[in-house]
């Protein structure tokens, strides 16, 4: 886990949400605070799963080299609203690997509903559609995500009438080389976790990810 970024999106309080429920799976976290971690050969490539939590900043060639050729050649990648999908915004190559961009959010915090679209994928099998209080994530993705779970813009707030009836992936998973790359729209705080629908999703999303059994 590599936490960092704009302290909006409380990424040490995802770090204290999600450390835990990784470790009670039996798997060995190890936290950093700098991108350098990107650079260090030997620690990627023992590594099943990366879990970034820096939204905006700056990257640099060489960190960005790091964690994308990490990912081709197997590891996983997991993450989370602005966390994952706002991060490095002057990297497309990055993006790219992702599989989408936060460009917009009508209305700031608002409700709205998450739906499941993809029932027997076991990332959300058994789960309902569920409501969220948080941001509402109007993004820029890329047609060939599996998508797991949508929401729909009302088109009510910002005066953006445009998007109204607008269906926007919320959770998404595909590959990047041989790794597995999952995204979760929700997280604008911490406590949007506390929706159990939420957590779990992506606690499964990170699981699947490192190529653990789900």
């Amino acid at each position: 886990m590599v936490w960092g970024g704009w302290e909006g999106h409380e990424p040490a309080k995802g770090v204290d949400v999600f450390k835990p429920l990784l470790e009670a799976t039996g798997i060995e976290v190890t936290v950093s605070e700098s991108l350098d971690s990107y650079l260090d050969e030997g620690l990627m490539g023992s590594l099943d799963l990366i879990v970034p939590i820096w939204t905006q900043g700056v990257i640099t060639n060489e960190q960005q080299a790091g964690l994308m050729d990490a990912v081709q050649s197997g590891v996983g990648i997991a993450g989370w609203h602005g966390c994952m999908a706002d991060s490095f915004r002057m990297n497309p190559p990055y993006q790219f690997m992702v599989g989408g961009q936060w460009v917009a959010h009508p209305g700031g915090v608002t409700d709205y509903t998450v739906e499941i679209a993809a029932s027997d994928d076991p990332i959300v099998a058994g789960l309902s559609n569920f409501s969220m209080h948080s941001e509402q994530y109007y993004m820029h993705v890329d047609p060939s995500n599996e998508v797991l779970a949508t929401t729909t813009f009302s088109g009510e707030h910002a005066g953006i009438g445009c998007i109204a009836g607008a269906t926007m992936p919320v959770a998404w998973k595909r590959v990047w080389g041989a790794g597995r790359v999952f995204y979760f729209s929700v997280g604008h705080h911490a406590s949007d976790f506390d929706v159990p629908e939420a957590r779990e999703i992506m606690r499964r999303g990170m699981l699947w990810a490192a190529k653990e059994t789900l």
